[in-house]
């Protein structure tokens, strides 16, 4: 294996895992940056921002990995878009405060204005300009999906947005996702000492479980804890050891008459749907650097009085028992004596996944 070729046997009995330097080495942090994170699809903010017509909402886009520059806007017509809030001139940012009643935007530098739209309006002193203005005037602009109350963007999109959610849609479709409101009290940011992938990596098994979440091992049924795969998505079903605290399914969803106390998506490459009774716990993973990680969680409430039972309860001690052990692993990957290890075919289906379209789209450059 090359410095820039990682080989992941697709027969998970066979393979081995990532190289400890993925998850270390800033070389590979870098690689994941360009290829991975500008090329997939990534929650740039929700349904709060930008509410109104006349509204324009500065937003960056995964802060200290991407730091791309966005604005949220809503026009009069009621459409809400995505736009670039750098100044076509010289690069300034166009909206720097969240503007809740405005016709137009103007980048406070040189006078440039731009319609809501991100279409180019006018500037001063451009009279003697030749072949101006041109499409290159306008603010870029970028495609924009919503999930419930989520908003989806990306700079250069590698695969579609349809083709991500089509899981999620298909098993969860029936909650009242329009319904979900951001819940502050039960939100909150994390900063874990640890690679971006081994964060995944621990999200993505049940393995762990019972050696290391005592408190969720007695709400969910270890032997029935279930992992299905998809192209760029994959889900484990946690299964209660009763039907206390556990979801009411429509009775021609695949999983009625099952205890199902929470769904947990993984979207490509590192954002994270959870599904309660309650509602829906959201956790954005955003690098820092190789071995610093910024996890965002938000939590989306449908129905409150189920809230703190159950599986989707305690979840901040959840978190911080997660932190602790990847931590402990991200000091581990970095010895001299540890380079891969081998997958459990019955428990890590999903980590072996992830690291599949990992090294797919780390090894384009050498393509």
């Amino acid at each position: 294996m090359s410095r820039d070729t990682i080989e992941i046997n697709p027969d998970i009995r066979r393979a081995r895992t990532l190289p400890a330097a993925v998850y270390s080495d800033q070389h590979w942090f870098d690689l994941a940056r360009d290829l991975v994170f500008s090329r997939s699809w990534n929650v740039i903010g929700d349904t709060s921002m930008a509410r109104t017509p006349r509204s324009a909402h500065p937003a960056m886009l995964l802060e200290s990995c991407l730091d791309e520059p966005l604005l949220l806007t809503r026009d009069d017509s009621d459409q809400l878009r995505c736009l670039s809030n750098v100044c076509t001139h010289r690069g300034a940012l166009v909206c720097e405060n969240t503007e809740n009643s405005c016709a137009h935007l103007r980048c406070r530098y040189h006078g440039r204005r731009f319609k809501l739209d991100g279409a180019f309006a006018s500037m001063p002193e451009f009279e003697d300009v030749e072949n101006f203005p041109t499409e290159a005037d306008n603010l870029t602009r970028l495609p924009l999906e919503q999930f419930g109350p989520l908003l989806f963007t990306s700079l250069n999109p590698a695969h579609s947005y349809a083709d991500l959610l089509a899981p999620v849609h298909e098993r969860i479709g029936w909650m009242p996702l329009e319904s979900f409101q951001l819940d502050p009290n039960h939100s909150r940011d994390y900063l874990v000492r640890a690679n971006w992938a081994l964060y995944c990596d621990n999200y993505l098994e049940g393995f762990h479980i019972p050696f290391v979440h005592e408190g969720l091992a007695d709400t969910l049924d270890y032997g029935a804890y279930d992992t299905e795969l998809f192209d760029l998505s994959s889900l484990q079903v946690g299964v209660a050891k009763d039907a206390q605290d556990t979801f009411d399914l429509p009775t021609a969803h695949p999983d009625h008459g099952r205890h199902i106390a929470g769904y947990y998506f993984f979207l490509y490459p590192a954002t994270m749907l959870n599904f309660y009774p309650w509602g829906l716990s959201l956790n954005i993973v955003k690098p820092i650097n190789p071995a610093l990680t910024r996890v965002q969680f938000r939590s989306f409430v449908w129905d409150a009085s189920r809230l703190d039972q159950g599986a989707g309860a305690a979840l901040d001690r959840v978190e911080r028992e997660d932190e602790e052990v990847v931590e402990s692993v991200q000091m581990g990957v970095r010895s001299r004596l540890y380079n891969r290890g081998r997958y459990s075919p019955a428990r890590e289906q999903a980590v072996h996944h992830f690291h599949r379209l990992l090294a797919a789209s780390l090894n384009r450059e050498s393509a």
